[in-house]
């Protein structure tokens, strides 16, 4: 892996010191926007690093009494509240400020919040995290990893064991599960990654979205859906809690290893603040934790990345996606809920 200019201040002045002149408001910043790249409107990044830079006005920095923490909703909220209890425990202490969880129920309902100012520390998911740096200032610095620096995950085709598809090709005239617009793993990839295999969904197979990863799962073990495309992340984790056996899967095709759900924060979080937030996620030890049962097996502790340099697989196959990142495309994240037929 490439160490960024972020992990090297890190070796050379500590956390506490990467973080101060990663998030240190530049003085003398021009009122004028100079560079905005895909940023919404309201943000600048005039420093080139393809995230939203720190307000220069004071005025615009939040310093809220109580901070409200969210991890994406790839499986059920309520489960991760308790899972994160120890960091949260210590992200409150580290900052001197309550910490309160939100358990967002869509990755759009996480990036609304944060752009509306009701969100201020998360945990996004690959794909998504693109839509929350462009649209809510949203500032990626972490990962899960291992000590090396190992960190990832893989897009995975599933299909039932005893399923007749075995090929890419196969897929042609079947039901798919893709998890949401916006998901890196469950949607965007495939797109991508299908149509230069000869596969084009919504042409060459119907599409139907899920919602969550952990549902697309399922449903292809209950043959609700023919096949899906999933995150091996997802599904190694469900293996583990005994939701289901590997043996009742079979996996047609693989991809490259993708960055996971991206920790950061809101881009006008408070200067101070938003160190303490950092160290705070770069100095928690896992051992122990409920953090360290649910995830050990693909992580043991947060490292530094940065979204220019870590998420560029990413923001190429959503380019490739032709993807824009727009309030009405936001909308177009949320998975409409099917009604229930009247008896």
């Amino acid at each position: 892996m490439l160490v960024s200019s972020f992990i090297r201040r890190v070796l050379l002045t500590g956390l506490a010191g990467a973080a101060a002149v990663l998030f240190m408001p530049t003085v003398g910043f021009a009122q004028e926007c100079m560079n905005r790249g895909d940023l919404d409107v309201r943000f600048c990044d005039n420093d080139g690093d393809l995230v939203a830079d720190t307000p220069s006005d004071s005025s615009q920095w939040l310093d809220p009494d109580t901070l409200i923490f969210s991890y994406t909703p790839v499986e059920d909220p309520s489960v991760y509240e308790n899972v994160f209890t120890e960091f949260v425990d210590y992200l409150a202490e580290q900052t001197g400020k309550k910490v309160k969880w939100y358990g967002a129920e869509s990755y759009a309902a996480q990036v609304e919040a944060m752009r509306s100012g009701r969100l201020h520390v998360a945990g996004i998911s690959t794909g998504p995290t693109v839509f929350g740096v462009n649209l809510a200032g949203y500032v990626p610095f972490s990962i899960m990893c291992f000590g090396d620096g190992r960190f990832g995950y893989k897009l995975q085709l599933i299909t039932h064991k005893d399923s007749d598809i075995k090929t890419v090709a196969d897929m042609k005239g079947r039901k798919i599960a893709h998890v949401t617009p916006s998901s890196n793993s469950g949607n965007q990839a495939p797109r991508a990654f299908f149509k230069n295999m000869g596969v084009v969904p919504d042409v060459d197979y119907k599409v139907i979205y899920s919602g969550k990863h952990d549902n697309s799962i399922m449903g292809v073990v209950n043959r609700d859906y023919d096949a899906a495309p999933i995150a091996s992340s997802v599904l190694d984790r469900m293996i583990d809690k005994g939701l289901l056996k590997r043996e009742d899967l079979r996996i047609i095709w693989e991809s490259q290893s993708f960055p996971t759900t991206s920790y950061g924060l809101v881009n006008n979080l408070h200067p101070d603040l938003a160190r303490k937030v950092i160290y705070a996620f770069l100095s928690f030890d896992w051992k122990g934790t409920a953090l360290d049962k649910e995830f050990g097996k693909q992580a043991d502790k947060f490292c530094p990345i940065t979204f220019k340099q870590h998420w560029k697989p990413i923001r190429l196959i959503q380019k490739e996606n032709n993807t824009v990142y727009t309030q009405e495309a936001l909308a177009g994240l949320k998975v409409k809920k099917k009604k229930k037929k009247k008896k």
